[in-house]
This record gives C-alpha cells, structure tokens and sequence, in this order.
C-alpha cells in the first residue's frame, strides 16, 4: 500500500569539546561535515565563544521500526504528513545503546584524551547534547544516567528516508506501477532498507540501470514489429 512502511534510519551523536583543533575526516559519508559545522555552530550561539570540537555519531541500519505517509490534502505544494516511529522496534534501540556505548568507549580512550577536557566526563558531554536545541522531543531528566532515554531523547534524521512504495508491495519487480501505463517508480521510496552511506548513489545507478533496460526492451520490441 502506497505510504505503508516508510522508515529512516535514527542517528545520535556526542559533541566532544577539544582543547586542540580538530582536524575534519574526509570520510564518504558527505553529511557528517555538514552536522559537525550545525553542531559546533549551535553551540556557539549558547556559549557566545569560538568552540572546538569533535562530533562521533552512531546510526541504526535497517532499521526495523516503520512508519507511514499520508497526504496532507489535494494541494501538491504542502508537505506530506510522516511518521518514522524512531525506536518503535526494541531492537533498534538496543542497537542505538550499543552504540552509544561504544562512543564512550572511544571517548574515554587513551588515544581519544588529548583531544577532550579531563574536567568533562562524559556525563557533562550528555548534559551538553540535551541543552542543544536537536529535534522537538521533550527531555527527561534521568538522560544523563539512561542512555536508552538518551537515545529516544536526542534522536535525528541521517536523511536516508525510504520505504512507502516498495518493489512487491507497490510497485512490480521491474518498478512499474500496476494498473498505469508507461510509469515507473526508481527513487529511494522503492527500498526496503537503505545502503550504508550515499543512498544517493544508489539511486542513480539503479536509474540509469533502469533507463538501458528500458532501452533495451524498446529496441527488442521494435525489432520484433520489423520481423
């Protein structure tokens, strides 16, 4: 059904203030520069000083919590209503806590203290994450001591929407609409889970993928009328 089974995968992140200038990792994961800069900036404009900092985030593959989409109304130019339903499934907030974990742990390594405040312990990091203005979601007070509701409480897209109109559920294998001629979906809507980084890419390479095989077909059936 179109709008069933929209997902997105959750993101949470700590801030680590340094005492030394951190230099940024060309990784290819693209948006993790652009969240940095966000993170640094917002907590510049709290603090009212130049910040430096380093920001390490967890993502939840899959995920298996779902969603749905709805039509706001007729009017093509207003935004759907989404719901994700973040951590829905337990397992993806088991996975998150195990993530979050396991920045912790690299925090609190020897490697990772030159570039952290011994007067900061990772309970004040927490504390910080809560006091920037990250997403709508009310916060708890126990945070700092529950990293499941830390989890819950700090959550962000990683933009990797998908799902709501799934090869087999909506559209056919060769991603044509049922019913409707010459349509066909190929966006990230059709997946049913995300690839790791740059799903972007994925889409284009499944459109162009898409685009010969119908080239291919087209010739095929022309071929065919002429014999």
């Amino acid at each position: 059904m179109v709008g069933q089974g929209m997902a997105d995968n959750p993101m949470n992140i700590l801030l680590i203030p340094s005492p030394q200038p951190v230099e940024p990792e060309h990784h290819p994961f693209r948006a993790s520069p652009k969240i940095m800069a966000w993170a640094v900036d917002t907590v510049n404009e709290i603090v009212n000083k130049t910040l430096r900092a380093g920001v390490i985030l967890e993502k939840i593959m899959g995920p298996l919590s779902r969603g749905h989409l709805a039509l706001r109304n007729t009017n093509l130019n207003d935004n759907s209503f989404v719901t994700f339903n973040y951590f829905k499934e337990p397992e993806d907030l088991r996975k998150c806590i195990e993530g979050m974990k396991t920045i912790i742990d690299v925090v609190n390594s020897d490697a990772y203290s030159k570039f952290r405040y011994k007067y900061m312990p990772v309970e004040a990091l927490i504390d910080l994450m809560l006091a920037l203005p990250l997403n709508r979601r009310r916060k708890h007070a126990n945070v700092t001591f529950c990293l499941e509701q830390f989890c819950i409480d700090t959550v962000l897209t990683i933009c990797h929407y998908h799902g709501g109109c799934r090869v087999g559920r909506v559209v056919d294998k060769g991603y044509r609409v049922p019913g409707i001629d010459s349509l066909r979906v190929v966006d990230g809507s059709t997946f049913y889970r995300t690839p790791g980084t740059n799903p972007q890419a994925t889409v284009m390479m499944l459109g162009r993928h898409m685009g010969q095989r119908i080239l291919h077909d087209g010739l095929l059936r022309g071929s065919k009328k002429k014999n």
